[in-house]
């Protein structure tokens, strides 16, 4: 519930009542992952989406019941061959939705509060729930702050609130939702309690460097994508608002030594659009030996085997190399800076998700997979 977290923020001060049904598994393809949420106030308002569409009337219906029996339920909603059309997913998938219902007398109703007013400021957060295990732990919340400390309780059972808040934060370090199995006395066996972690981290940067007009397009795209934005040139007559004004940050530094400064993560995308050996050889160096999650080059295959070839007089190995994206993004017959921006944000998607990047006219891969990411988690 995470996702739509501004939304409930003001629900819950608003003193509404509104039960939330969240995505906790996924099987096969489907177009939501885990966490996606929607929910229902007491007045039938309607936030979120867990499927794009196909069983969000159902769902509906769900939350409306939540809110009038008070109980927290887990259905499974999939495809039926004898009547695709009928409550499923039409796509082939299979998702387990839980509804649980947040009323003005809910036990769980001012952990939930405090966890949405964090993640609607910004606040790395994550919010542990049962989604399997005793009836009297089902929906139990826990809220874990990137501190280790922790709001809720699963029915005082202190041992179990250290473990699960141990496991929130290890999940929340990584910037990852998924679930978590645990035996209900906080060991880890099959069996006990299945836990869904919702984290909330701060978005993902991208740093764009080379203030081009290609890079206007880029800035423009990654803000679409989610993305941070920050751009950095050299050279303060290009590195202007007036020029990036969807930008979170203009940076008027050497590539190399801003990068070498400011944070990064294994989530940080970053895009060297400069192509121009005195920015590019320096910068490059770096980043390919940093745990970022993108590394990609702009420039004509001859400037590229130009610049592999200085990276390797500089010292670079082949597994360094590897991780160069060049020339950057994938080959959709882009001309105009907008059209490169999509093959570049293309491609970005394409190593985040492990797509292949072909067309899936005829393809045999799945629609919808994270071929990088551990098995029941997405990134957040």
């Amino acid at each position: 519930m995470l996702d739509i977290a501004g939304e409930l923020s003001r629900w819950a001060e608003e003193g509404r009542g509104f039960a939330v049904a969240t995505v906790v598994a996924v099987g096969g393809s489907a177009p939501r992952g885990p966490g996606a949420a929607l929910a229902v106030d007491s007045e039938g308002t309607v936030v979120g989406s867990v499927s794009g569409g196909c069983v969000e009337g159902a769902v509906y219906g769900l939350c409306v019941q939540a809110l009038e029996d008070g109980g927290t339920v887990v259905e499974r909603f999939g495809y039926s061959d004898e009547d695709a059309f009928a409550v499923g997913l039409t796509c082939g998938g299979v998702i387990d939705v839980m509804v649980t219902p947040f009323g003005l007398r809910s036990s769980a109703r001012e952990v939930v509060r405090s966890a949405l007013s964090a993640a609607a400021s910004g606040e790395p957060t994550a919010l542990a729930r049962v989604v399997r295990g005793p009836a009297g732990l089902l929906g139990g919340v826990l809220l874990v702050r990137a501190d280790g400390s922790y709001e809720g309780s699963y029915g005082g059972d202190s041992g179990l609130d250290r473990t699960v808040a141990a496991e929130a934060r290890a999940m929340l370090d990584a910037g990852v939702t998924g679930t978590r199995d645990l035996a209900e006395d906080g060991t880890h066996c099959p069996g006990g309690l299945t836990l869904l972690v919702e984290s909330n981290v701060p978005p993902p940067r991208m740093i764009v460097f080379g203030a081009i007009d290609f890079a206007e397009a880029l800035v423009r795209a990654g803000k679409f994508l989610g993305y941070h934005v920050t751009v950095c040139d050299a050279r303060p007559v290009f590195a202007t608002r007036a020029r990036f004004p969807e930008a979170d940050d203009l940076v008027v530094d050497w590539p190399h030594r801003y990068l070498r400064r400011t944070a990064t993560d294994g989530r940080t995308v970053l895009c060297v659009l400069t192509h121009d050996a005195k920015f590019d050889v320096p910068l490059l160096k770096q980043a390919l030996r940093m745990p970022v999650a993108f590394v990609g080059a702009m420039g004509s295959r001859r400037t590229h085997a130009d610049r592999d070839r200085k990276l390797r007089e500089a010292g670079l190995e082949e597994g360094e190399l590897a991780r160069l994206r060049s020339p950057i993004g994938l080959d959709l017959g882009a001309r105009t800076p907008e059209e490169t921006a999509l093959s570049i944000a293309a491609e970005i998607v394409a190593a985040r998700r492990g797509g292949t990047g072909v067309p899936l006219t005829g393809a045999a891969t799945p629609i919808h997979h994270d071929g990088r990411r551990p098995a029941g988690a997405e990134a957040a």
